[in-house]
């Protein structure tokens, strides 16, 4: 515009011998069409940049582009803004930004988790980390039980369905599906799995359960394991809610202990253990093991494996071991588990020494739990959140839930965690109830064998080539426990 101002202008005072020339109508359109024009382009420009200068802002930009007030912002919050642009913030709380992204896909990666609440959470967090490092782009998995995750975003490109080329491709049968080794190296990925993918273009692991090592990998697919299980990966909002709801009417009347007992009728089934069960039980138990075709252990002498510490605690061995500890008579024992089986008669001897036993079905309505009661896994996501928060976690088998959320109080601040252990305190119990131990001496073994099982800061055991037997990753992910900026974030 100021161009052609200027042009007129020059036109106007060139000389008075001149004959003034008027451009004609059509020149008049072409011009105005063509400053129409130049004005829309610019106006586009501009505002691509401006949306480009955002999202950088936001994502990896200096604190001065994160800091600028928003259209939505009311005057005292810009204000508050720049107040806070205006003071210096000391270098050492400043996180580390991580290396920008360089991102080139590879192909797609779809999964289908297998096995119960925390294995599938465990493998959500492996498959992400795998993606990551294979620059392949992840599918939202495939879950046993009906979805009750957010989806986990950031370093991974993740998409809920494949885009409508590679979806029919799938329909055709045109990709191909395969379970990856276990406890593999992330090398097996990056050797045997990635050429797969970029050969099929799409490839399904169909069981995702320990299909990652626990050691030996590097740094940063570590830290990354960490970031997916403990700051991005969410429960649904419906979920969340009641488990803070709970945690609620919990703290309104004091500490509380959460009790993992794992003494359901489906892992008494599995395992072959029936300590105080009667014969009848015993039986049923037994018929439900041999159900299963994919329980491979049918034949299980339950004396020898509770004596070698293999079974999970009975509700009669636990209640011993907490007043052995001295747990105070009046805590409140949240149950995070399923259905007590034997149910009154086999809980009398715990709530009798400890009367306040509470599960969530006695702290809330039915109407609450209506929409959770029929999904196991979305009842067990509520009772881990409750045993996230607890004052004391105890478990009564190392399963996975137990495994889970150890590592997980160990992220939060090493929280109070009692770790069992089951083989002497069944020799211990066994000698107490025959007459042959004292209490007092009972009671001092017990403390002493647990003053150093609390979940403090340990390292993992490493068992090269039995990995089955080695400390759990998630149990113990130590090398995010060294790093302040994680530990920060979370």
């Amino acid at each position: 515009m100021a161009m052609g101002l200027k042009a007129a202008a020059a036109g106007v005072g060139g000389g008075a011998d001149k004959p003034l020339r008027f451009p004609s109508v059509a020149a008049v359109a072409r011009s105005r069409m063509q400053l129409w024009m130049l004005r829309a382009t610019t106006t586009v420009l501009l505002w691509t940049c401006l949306v480009q200068l955002t999202a950088v802002g936001e994502t990896w930009g200096p604190r001065v582009l994160r800091g600028w007030p928003s259209c939505r912002m009311m005057a005292p919050e810009a204000a508050a803004a720049a107040a806070r642009l205006a003071m210096p913030e000391p270098v050492a709380e400043k996180p580390a930004l991580p290396p920008q992204r360089v991102y080139r896909n590879n192909g797609y990666l779809m999964v289908s988790c297998n096995g119960g609440l925390n294995q599938m959470r465990a493998a959500i967090c492996d498959m992400v980390a795998i993606a990551r490092y294979l620059n392949v782009t992840l599918i939202v998995p495939e879950l046993d039980k009906t979805s009750f995750w957010n989806d986990p975003r950031g370093e991974v490109r993740i998409l809920r369905e494949l885009p409508p080329r590679m979806k029919q491709r799938v329909e055709m049968g045109m990709f191909h599906s395969m379970p990856p080794i276990s406890w593999s190296h992330i090398s097996y990925y990056h050797n045997q799995i990635l050429p797969l993918i970029q050969k099929h273009k799409v490839l399904h692991l169909n069981r995702t359960d320990a299909r990652l090592a626990n050691n030996g990998l590097p740094l940063d697919i570590q830290k990354l394991r960490c970031q997916v299980n403990y700051a991005s990966l969410k429960f649904t909002s419906q979920i969340e809610e009641l488990g803070r709801r709970v945690i609620r009417i919990l703290r309104k009347n004091g500490p509380f202990l959460v009790l993992h007992l794992r003494y359901e009728m489906d892992m008494l089934a599995f395992s072959g253990c029936t300590e105080g069960c009667t014969r009848e039980e015993s039986d049923e138990l037994t018929r439900m093991r041999y159900a299963y075709p994919w329980w491979k252990e049918k034949v299980i002498n339950s004396y020898v494996k509770r004596k070698d510490g293999l079974c999970p605690l009975t509700p009669e061995e636990i209640a011993l071991v907490l007043r052995a500890l001295g747990i105070d008579r009046s805590m409140q024992i949240y149950i995070a588990a399923g259905e007590i089986y034997g149910g009154k008669r086999r809980m009398s001897s715990l709530t009798s020494e400890y009367p306040n036993v509470v599960r969530k079905e006695t702290l809330l309505e039915p109407s609450d739990l209506k929409f959770f009661q029929n999904h196991s896994s979305q009842m067990a996501a509520l009772d881990y959140l409750v045993s996230l928060e607890s004052d004391i976690f105890v478990p009564t088998y190392d399963g996975n839930m137990a495994k889970v959320v150890e590592g997980h109080r160990r992220i939060m601040g090493f929280k109070n965690t009692i770790l069992l252990d089951r083989k002497l305190i069944v020799d211990l119990v066994d000698r107490y109830n025959s007459g042959s131990l004292p209490w007092d001496e009972f009671s001092k073994q017990i403390k002493s064998v647990h003053a150093n099982r609390m979940g403090s800061a340990s390292r993992r055991t490493v068992i090269p080539d039995k990995p089955k037997e080695e400390d759990y990753f998630y149990a113990n992910p130590q090398e995010c426990l060294r790093d302040p900026n994680l530990l920060r974030a979370w």
